[in-house]
């Protein structure tokens, strides 16, 4: 855990994580793979079409899941680091279905288990992988 940050992800702000990020697939043409989190931070995994930059795909998840999670939890930003729901910075990776997609897929699945190939069957996935 990264210094100065808070344990704040619990089942509760996973469950309406994950209807958030419904709610984003719905409005905007990006399909949530796998979402995995570990008390502290999360991973997505998201398909997107080309017109999206990248930098517009986080920018949009970001800003989106932190409005609604605070508005849903008001008590939440008194646990969190300067009151903000997310650090400035972000990592994104391009992802190809013929190599890495699963590995990558398998990571962000198994984020918050000791050992990344026990895999609990209440991870939070939101949808069927589709190929």
């Amino acid at each position: 855990m990264g210094k100065g940050r808070k344990e704040w992800f619990d089942v509760e702000v996973e469950e309406e994580l994950k209807k958030i990020c419904k709610e984003i697939s719905r409005r905007y043409e990006m399909h949530f793979v796998e979402i995995g989190t570990d008390k502290d931070h999360v991973h997505f995994l998201i398909q997107s079409v080309p017109m999206y930059a990248p930098s517009k795909v986080a920018r949009v998840v970001k800003s989106l899941t932190a409005r609604e999670i605070l508005k849903r939890f008001p008590d939440l930003r008194r646990k969190l680091w300067g009151g903000e729901f997310w650090s400035n910075g972000y990592y994104i990776n391009t992802v190809s279905r013929r190599g890495s997609e699963k590995t990558i897929q398998q990571y962000v699945k198994a984020q918050g288990h000791r050992e990344y190939e026990v895999i609990h069957k209440d991870q939070l996935t939101l949808f069927p992988v589709l190929y």
